[in-house]
């Protein structure tokens, strides 16, 4: 058994069973298409990141925490996929509310220079500049999984297409 297999071993074991299923399902999906797959072990538990074939510019983030297990996707993309935001279910969407907004979107000089640019999008009627660290976390619900799904193939289609 390779390093990374044992480490995703490890991640496993702090995920709530009703999450397992959806995080090994994703894990076979990105690593069979080239993702690279990086795991840390950090002090409020893992973090698992997947970057794209290349680029490494990564796509998702998984992370192990007290309350669950968490999906950050980064949707450096989402202008391509609007409707799909606007259509969000509303505990997604509270979510998203709740995250940092994004220093750079609402004044340049307040944020460091090369941080990377946030995301300025419309989930309903509600408009929002989130921090891209932040905005797209949600918690893995069986309620969440298929909006989570959807959500990661919309920003591996616009990836792909870019």
């Amino acid at each position: 058994m390779d390093n990374e297999t044992h480490q995703f071993e490890d991640f496993l074991l702090q995920v709530p069973p009703q999450g397992q299923a959806f995080a090994i399902a994703t894990h076979a999906r990105l690593t069979g298409e080239g993702y690279k797959c990086k795991i840390e072990n950090k002090a409020n538990g893992f973090l698992v990141s997947y970057g794209q074939p290349k680029t490494r510019r990564v796509i998702l983030n998984f992370l192990a925490r007290k309350k669950g297990l968490y999906t950050r996707i980064y949707g450096d993309h989402c202008g391509a996929y609007a409707d799909f935001l606007r259509a969000l279910p509303g505990d997604m969407e509270k979510e998203i509310a709740g995250a940092s907004n994004c220093k750079r979107l609402l004044d340049p000089a307040d944020c460091n220079s090369r941080c990377p640019m946030g995301y300025d999008f419309a989930v309903g009627e509600n408009a929002y500049k989130k921090c891209r660290y932040s905005c797209f976390q949600f918690l893995v619900t069986p309620e969440s999984i298929p909006v989570i799904e959807a959500f990661i193939e919309k920003e591996r289609g616009a990836r792909r297409g870019a």
